[in-house]
């Protein structure tokens, strides 16, 4: 079939509990309809990271649907998987810009040549996967690898809500209360309201902000003047990127991450569709990389494919491409909306460190259940050793430098994993 060929499937067909695959779809009113849950899914995240960052978010979630609409194309719209924001930019943009945040970031260009450095490893990395398979990487990054280094991007990163984003003590306790606002909705509610639990808390939390400051005058008033003078329509904060040496030194490897999350996307997709799509696993790197890069070229941040979607998927039994393309459009035009960037502009600081503690977690657990789902025998030492060590070096940010070089915490856990488990795996 083409890559616009789905075969339609009956409403009924899904409330039968049957599972809509990769290449069908729903009537377009309902695939319209899940496009707009995925594009909810993935919006806290595209948006939460350009702002840890200093970029801009219109431009990031203008990026993420143009990126998914790339990986669609050169999957040939065979692979079920939106591209957002990638959290393992954070560490080492925040390390090679010098942002210590809030606001825009002032080296925003040394930053986005990393990220097109990155981009450009991830292809020829997928180029290889083309030639020769997936069954080096897997030799090199098996379970007890992927998930050591998915759960060391959120611990790593756990510090920048905690130690920058609550200035006072007020701050603090705002933070606490977007994170029990979160956790309230994502246990007590059901349904639509429940997979938005990001973005419901956040409101909740927000709301009760403009209660305490606003109204009761005990912290920073929230200021909403930005939206109310933003235009509907406009063009997003472009930026040019610069290339310099150290910082595309320090970006480039997180290729490496990338490489591991989409692999275990991509797998986790196989196993939820009972379609193996191991024969795009290249092609998806592919994808990936150039929308990492086209997405450095303007100012964005790296993109990689969301496990938020893949866990909308899951939950619907809906793993039709049609709805990512319908998803990706809609990014598109939300990016060239400038009310829509000062909204989220106008989201308090502790409000979006509150989130922020709550998504980082969540990242980190989703690398414990990479151990559990496929059952990584911790009895074995070797196994042991290389989930403890990466853990430690990732959380406590263990920094090489080479020179002028430095390696920080993500990297050196990423390397680490690999190399030790290479080293310790060698048959005696």
């Amino acid at each position: 079939m083409g890559m616009f060929s789905w075969k339609e499937k009956s409403d009924a067909s899904l409330q039968a509990g049957g599972v809509i695959g990769p290449d069908e779809r729903l009537p377009w009113p309902q695939t319209a309809v899940m496009g707009v849950q995925h594009l909810i899914a993935m919006f806290g995240a595209t948006v939460l990271a350009p702002i840890l960052m200093g970029f801009d978010p219109n431009v990031a979630v203008l990026m993420s649907g143009i990126g998914t609409l790339i990986f669609f194309f050169m999957t040939g719209g065979k692979v079920p998987s939106y591209l957002g924001s990638s959290f393992a930019f954070i560490g080492v943009v925040i390390a090679a810009s010098g942002y210590a945040g809030p606001g825009p970031n002032a080296n925003l260009g040394v930053a986005l040549g990393g990220i097109i450095a990155c981009g450009a490893l991830y292809f020829l990395i997928g180029l290889v996967v083309q030639a020769v398979g997936t069954g080096w990487i897997e030799r090199f990054m098996p379970p007890v690898v992927t998930g050591s280094v998915v759960a060391v991007i959120g611990l790593n990163l756990a510090g920048i809500p905690i130690k920058n984003m609550a200035p006072t003590n007020f701050d603090a306790w705002m933070q606490a209360v977007t994170f029990v606002s979160v956790a309230l909705v994502a246990v007590f509610t059901k349904g639509m309201v429940q997979r938005l639990l990001i973005l419901m808390g956040l409101i909740l939390a927000s709301v009760a902000y403009a209660v305490l400051t606003n109204g009761l005058g005990l912290g920073k008033p929230m200021d909403l003047s930005g939206i109310a003078n933003a235009a509907w329509i406009g063009l997003p904060h472009f930026s040019a990127p610069v290339f310099q040496g150290n910082a595309m030194l320090l970006i480039a490897p997180v290729a490496i991450i990338l490489v591991a999350e989409n692999l275990g996307h991509i797998k986790a997709v196989t196993a939820m569709t009972g379609k193996n799509l191991d024969q795009y696993m290249g092609r998806a790197f592919m994808g990936d990389g150039v929308a990492t890069m086209v997405a450095g070229s303007a100012g964005g941040t790296g993109v990689t494919t969301y496990a938020e979607n893949i866990g909308v998927m899951a939950a619907t039994k809906i793993y039709s491409t049609a709805v990512f393309l319908v998803a990706a459009l809609m990014a598109v035009l939300l990016g060239f909306s400038p009310k829509f960037g000062a909204v989220i502009q106008a989201i308090p600081l502790p409000v979006m460190g509150g989130v922020s503690i709550v998504v980082f977690g969540l990242i980190a657990i989703a690398g414990a259940k990479i151990w559990v789902e496929n059952k990584v025998d911790f009895s074995d030492n070797k196994n042991l050793i290389v989930a403890a060590i990466t853990l430690v070096l990732g959380t406590g940010d263990f920094t090489l430098k080479f020179g002028a070089f430095a390696l920080g915490g993500i990297g050196t856990a990423t390397f680490g994993a690999i190399l030790l488990y290479a080293l310790l795996n060698r048959k005696a």
